[in-house]
């Protein structure tokens, strides 16, 4: 996939079939979006084109500082896995944010892109104030040489699937219900960075993530999988504050430890993936005490079968 962070013109883009969102989480509501938009794009042997924003919109329009399920890179990985073939990601500023919707669509849909076929979702909105909708769009098709699709939202047990939605089960725990609205396991995405080193005293040396703001599980251990070069590796996740080394408040941090793997990951994105929960965080009065449990938890995620995804593929 090829990804444009800076405005330019595509215009040599053969029929590009365009979508246009924040797309959190690309849940399955939206991948039946990016799913329509390459499925048109392949009927004419055209390019499947994703305008997306670095920041999200409500950061700027309501001053709010906005929680992720998937923050922009995570975002992009999946797209890619999905098949997308162009990401323009654009930087949502107060000046775009001020931007008619009738010249929105005629500068990106139109100058940028040429769009020739558009996908849009069931509630989606652009342009100043939220005033562009599938009406307008479908009257600047109808001039600028373009069709429109829009997709109908997608509903689990009567209800719509929505990022908001999604977040508030991951924040809660509940793992399969998450799952069930993204159509593929609770993941979070993060550089690895330099710890402490503790892990490695105690013979399961640990992966620190900096997640970038991804909404995170409650506190615990949790057992998962990840695919480093190709290949799957059964992991263990613990998210907390460390209260057998830490005293109280201390802050929360994401630790990977990644089961008979030897490599150096510093720097590297680690897409971790949850199968489910181990146990709460606890705290022990000894390091032996520690040990003897990780050893367990070690003992019953090698009991578990992992997925067999290839190279790290997104189920479908």
């Amino acid at each position: 996939m090829q990804i444009y962070r800076q405005v330019r013109p595509l215009s040599s883009l053969p029929w590009p079939a365009v979508t246009l969102g924040t797309f959190d989480g690309v849940h399955i509501g939206h991948q039946r979006i990016l799913e329509r938009t390459i499925s048109w794009a392949r009927q004419h042997a055209g390019t499947a084109v994703v305008f997306t924003f670095s920041t999200h919109p409500r950061t700027i329009t309501a001053g709010q500082p906005a929680e992720f399920i998937t923050s922009l890179e995570h975002r992009l990985m999946l797209m890619e896995r999905l098949g997308v073939d162009v990401a323009m990601v654009l930087e949502f500023t107060r000046e775009l944010a001020q931007t008619s919707a009738e010249d929105f669509v005629r500068r990106y849909f139109g100058e940028i892109v040429k769009a020739r076929g558009v996908v849009l979702g069931y509630n989606a909105r652009f342009g100043r104030n939220r005033e562009g909708g599938i009406d307008l769009l479908r009257s600047l098709g109808a001039e600028m040489g373009f069709e429109v699709v829009q997709v109908e939202p997608v509903k689990l047990d009567g209800i719509t699937v929505s990022s908001t939605a999604i977040r508030r089960e991951i924040r809660a725990g509940n793992l399969d219900s998450a799952s069930r609205m993204l159509g593929r396991p609770v993941s979070l995405l993060g550089t690895v960075v330099s710890g402490d080193h503790r892990g490695r005293t105690l013979g399961f040396p640990t992966a620190n993530l900096d997640l970038h703001h991804e909404t995170r599980p409650p506190a615990g251990v949790y057992a998962g999988y990840t695919v480093v070069d190709g290949r799957t590796w059964g992991v263990l996740i613990s998210i907390g504050t460390r209260p057998t080394f830490y005293a109280q408040p201390a802050p929360e941090v994401v630790e990977v430890y990644v089961d008979g793997f030897s490599g150096d990951l510093y720097g590297r994105d680690l897409e971790v993936r949850f199968i489910r929960r181990l146990h709460d965080q606890q705290r022990f009065e000894s390091k032996e005490e520690l040990i003897r449990r990780i050893r367990q938890d070690v003992e019953e995620l090698r009991r578990m079968t992992l997925p067999e995804e290839p190279c790290g593929a997104m189920p479908r």
